[in-house]
C-alpha cells in the first residue's frame, strides 16, 4: 500500500511536468502562481482590519453621524439641556468655551465628567471625546489659572526665532495635556498685511497673527504645531484659505467678503507648512473668496475645501468648520442644512457652540444618508478621519 501510492505519486508528477513543458512550448497559459498543482486556490492571509476600521464597522448611523459634531461645553457649569443633546446624538467631540481661571487640576475634573458622560464603547473599545479649546495667546486664551502659563499674543510670538516658538508650544501643549485637551484649535495662519492692521476685524484687531507676510507666518505656524505635536496636542491651522485681508468678523457680521485672495496665493503658504508640520486638524472659514469661489461660503464651497484643501494641499486630516451655530455668517442658512452642506463641500467634523442646534444638524445629516448613497460614503469616510485623529491624540486606544 505505501509502496503504490509512492510510485503513484511519482508518476502523477512526472505526467503533469511531461504537459506543462508542452503547453509552454505551444505558447498555452500554464496554471497561476496563486493555485497549487491540484487546481486548487493557494491559501491567503486577510489583512487584519486596522482598531479604527474595527471600531467604526461596530457603530451604528447615529454614533457615525455623532463623530462628525463638537459641541460647546461651556466652562463654568455646561447646561444640562446642552449635554443631552450632545449625549442623545452620540456627539464624539467638545470644545471648552467661555474663559477659565481655574487651571489645570479644576479643567481635568471637568474633562474627566465629559469623558465618563459622553464618551462610548463600541466593539469592546472605549471612543473618547476629541476636547478642544481656543490657547492661541493674547486676548484668546481660553484656559488660565494655576499650571496654565500666560501666552502672549501671536503678534508677539511672531518675534520669537522658531526654535524659541517651537519649545514654547510645547511647553503650553503639555500643559492643556495635563487639563485632559489634546486638540488646540490653534495657531492662527491668516496673514494680515501690514496696509490693514487692526482694521481686520477678526484677526489684526486683537494681534493674533505672527506677521504681515507668508514668509514670517508658515515658518512660525511650523513650530506651533511642531512643538504642540511633540506634547502630544493636535493643532488646527485656522482660518481656510485665510482671514487676514478682511473687514468683517464671520462671528458678528452676516456677510464677510474677500475680494483679493486666491487658490494658489501667498496666503495658502502657512497653511500647507502646517500640514506638511503634521497638523492633525484644519479650519475653514465662513468668508466668502470672490477669486475663488464666489458663490459660496468657504465651509460650503467643495472648490475651496475638497479640491483646494484636500487635493492640491493633499491634507488628509480632520478638516473642521468654524462655528455653524451662533456665527452671524452661518445664519443665511436654515439650520439644519448647514451640516450637510459643509459634509457635502468636504467637510468632516462641524463645530457649533450652539449644541441645541445639534439634533437638527444630525437630522438633516441623516435624511441625506436616507436619499443618497453619496452621503453614507461620505459621513463613513469622515467618520474615519475623525477617529484616526482620536486615535493619534490617545481618545481611542484599541486593546486585542
Amino acid at each position: 500500500m505505501t509502496s503504490y501510492a509512492f510510485t503513484s505519486r511519482h508518476v502523477s508528477l512526472a505526467l503533469l511536468a511531461t504537459t506543462l513543458a508542452v503547453a509552454a512550448c505551444q505558447g498555452a497559459p500554464t496554471a497561476p502562481e496563486s493555485m497549487t498543482v491540484t487546481g486548487r486556490p493557494a491559501a491567503t492571509s486577510s489583512p487584519k482590519p486596522s482598531c479604527v476600521d474595527r471600531v467604526l464597522a461596530g457603530m451604528n448611523d447615529t454614533q457615525r453621524v455623532g463623530q462628525l459634531f463638537m459641541g460647546a461645553a461651556k466652562l463654568t457649569s455646561p447646561p444640562k439641556a446642552d449635554l443631552d443633546a450632545m449625549r442623545g446624538y452620540a456627539v464624539g467631540s467638545v470644545f471648552l468655551a467661555g474663559r477659565s481661571t481655574a487651571g489645570v487640576k479644576k479643567t481635568r475634573t471637568l474633562v474627566d465628567g465629559l469623558q465618563k458622560s459622553l464618551g462610548v464603547t463600541v466593539a469592546g473599545q472605549r471612543v473618547g471625546l476629541l476636547v478642544s479649546t481656543d490657547q492661541e495667546g493674547g486676548q484668546v486664551q481660553v484656559l488660565k489659572g494655576p499650571g496654565f502659563s500666560t501666552i502672549p499674543s501671536g503678534k508677539t510670538q511672531g518675534t520669537w526665532s522658531t526654535a524659541t516658538l517651537r519649545k514654547r508650544a510645547e511647553g503650553w501643549a503639555k500643559e492643556l495635556k495635563s487639563a485632559g485637551v489634546n486638540v488646540n484649535l490653534a495657531p492662527v495662519a491668516d496673514v494680515v498685511p501690514a496696509s490693514i492692521g487692526t482694521a481686520n476685524a477678526p484677526i489684526g484687531r486683537y494681534g493674533r497673527q505672527f506677521g504681515s507676510t507668508s514668509t514670517v507666518v508658515s515658518p512660525h505656524v511650523t513650530a506651533y504645531v511642531q512643538g504642540s505635536k511633540t506634547a502630544g496636542v493636535l493643532t488646527t491651522p485656522k482660518h481656510f484659505p485665510g482671514l487676514g485681508s478682511v473687514k468683517g468678523n464671520t462671528d458678528t457680521t452676516a456677510s464677510v467678503t474677500d475680494t483679493t485672495l486666491t487658490r494658489t496665493g501667498a496666503n495658502i503658504a502657512p497653511f500647507r507648512a502646517g500640514i506638511s508640520a503634521g497638523a492633525g486638524l484644519v479650519m475653514i472659514s465662513l468668508a466668502t473668496y470672490k477669486r475663488i469661489d464666489p458663490d459660496h461660503k468657504a465651509v460650503y464651497s467643495s472648490l475651496i475645501v475638497d479640491q483646494t484643501l484636500r487635493h492640491d494641499l493633499g491634507f488628509k486630516g480632520v478638516i473642521i468648520s468654524d462655528d455653524l451655530g451662533k456665527a452671524a455668517s452661518a445664519q443665511n442658512m436654515a439650520v439644519g442644512k448647514r451640516a450637510l452642506a459643509f459634509l457635502r463641500a468636504g467637510g468632516d467634523l462641524v463645530l457649533t457652540v450652539d449644541p441645541k442646534g445639534i439634533p437638527a444638524m444630525a437630522e438633516g445629516i441623516r435624511s441625506g444618508m436616507r436619499n443618497d448613497p453619496k452621503v453614507r460614503t461620505l459621513v463613513q469616510n469622515s467618520a474615519r478621519r475623525v477617529l484616526t485623529a482620536k486615535q493619534a491624540a490617545g481618545a481611542l486606544r484599541c486593546t486585542g
